[in-house]
């Protein structure tokens, strides 16, 4: 598989995100990093992106806060919207091929060997999505009824692999495919499908404006070393359902406005 450095890929992705996030709203470049405080304070929303909000976003998907934060070996991912968190999810189409997911991403500058991919794979980003077409949590049970293979559409979260890919538009991002016959380095929760993806089972929790997952790490000393931003938008697969399997091709909000990966880690 082909290496891109990270600064070569972010370079790229900014200027994607930016512009799509820009045709959203002009509001998002108003985003500013605090980190004058700790998670714990009063304020639930300290630390971290604050971000101005933008009425022309779904309140479901107006990021107003992002943070990534540590509690000893555990990091914990929360990010803040004007609406309920959640509430809005795509609608069932029938058919995989052109399917949308939902999703709410931070993107790192972990190295995707942290989770268990190929070094230098891409950009790694840790997501939260809802997809009713299909199911890529094959090892869990996301909704309790017996059944592992129907639960996409309940909020789940992902470990993924970006790349930009014109053929998902000119600039947009993709997850990472994975060639015919190639054997990548995969995470052992790696749900099978042919993209640089993770189905660790972390789970999401909701609670009013409020989106977070705790995520615990082997070593945490590279979360904590890491910067981050934040993102909401809309992915498709492809619909011929091939490389590029996955696309994003519709940002929503990005934290910062322009992907430059303000956010230092709070411990």
């Amino acid at each position: 598989m082909r290496h891109t450095s990270r600064s070569s890929l972010l370079h790229r992705a900014a200027t994607a995100l930016a512009l799509a996030a820009l045709a959203c709203s002009a509001s998002a470049h108003d985003a500013h990093h605090d980190k004058s405080h700790k998670p714990g304070a009063k304020d639930a929303h300290t630390g971290g992106i604050r971000t101005a909000p933008a009425p022309k976003v779904k309140p479901a998907f107006d990021i107003f806060h992002t943070r990534i934060s540590t509690e000893g070996n555990t990091a914990i991912f929360h990010v803040a919207v004007s609406g309920k968190a959640g509430a809005t999810k795509p609608a069932q189409s029938g058919k995989l091929a052109g399917s949308s997911v939902f999703s709410y991403v931070w993107p790192t500058t972990l190295d995707p060997a942290t989770v268990g991919f190929e070094p230098k794979a891409g950009i790694l980003a840790f997501a939260v999505t809802s997809h009713p077409d299909f199911d890529d949590t094959p090892l869990f049970d996301e909704n309790g009824d017996g059944n592992p293979a129907n639960d996409g559409g309940v909020w789940h979260s992902h470990w993924v692999v970006l790349q930009p890919d014109d053929a998902c538009g000119k600039g947009n991002l993709k997850v990472v495919d994975i060639p015919a016959g190639a054997k990548p380095r995969l995470p052992k929760t790696w749900p099978g499908l042919p993209i640089l993806i993770d189905s660790p089972g972390w789970h999401p929790h909701f609670s009013g404006q409020t989106l977070e997952v705790k995520v615990p790490f082997d070593d945490i000393g590279a979360v904590q070393a890491a910067s981050f931003d934040g993102v909401a938008a809309v992915l498709r697969v492809n619909a011929s359902v091939h490389a590029p399997l996955l696309c994003v091709p519709d940002v929503m909000k990005v934290a910062s406005g322009d992907l430059s990966l303000p956010g230092k880690v709070d411990r």
